[in-house]
């Protein structure tokens, strides 16, 4: 059996633990969900990408991203029908840190949004949907924080 390649994920879950209410920690059985697995997820349901999209955003073939995310929602949803907590942890994956900074035409800000978490839907600042994505060289201010252009 050859080896699984990493698997490309944009974003680094905050939550790693979830757990039905009302029932103590020692009664529960839980099930794995792995993070890549979980990046499957993110990409179909709640970003509503194509297999072939996901796959590209994963670094995986329309075939493997659609077993990833056949596995994960079954393991949801054993999860949620069987009252078992879902562990989100390992898989074979890799998490990019590919900086973006998006700055608006309207009102010059530039600002940073997290990997993964797809087009922003408007300026902070004035709300204006003309904003186009800049190169990392060419940044945010020096404290690494929002701030108008130049």
């Amino acid at each position: 059996m050859r080896p699984q390649k990493d698997r490309i994920v944009g974003f680094n879950p905050d939550v790693s633990y979830f757990k039905p209410r009302g029932i103590p920690m020692l009664d529960l059985e839980e099930v794995r969900l792995t993070v890549d697995e979980l990046e499957a997820l993110r990409l179909s349901d709640l970003l509503d990408f194509s297999h072939e999209e996901g796959g590209r955003h994963m670094g995986v073939s329309r075939a493997t991203f659609g077993r990833i995310l056949q596995k994960a929602r079954h393991t949801v949803a054993e999860a949620l029908i069987q009252g078992k907590a879902i562990n989100i942890e390992g898989g074979h994956y890799q998490l990019t840190t590919v900086e973006r900074i998006f700055e608006c035409r309207a009102c010059g800000r530039r600002w940073h949004a997290a990997p993964g978490t797809g087009r922003p839907e408007g300026c902070p600042q004035c709300g204006d949907t003309g904003f186009q994505r800049v190169r990392a060289s060419e940044g945010l201010a020096p404290s690494g924080e929002d701030a108008p252009a130049p």
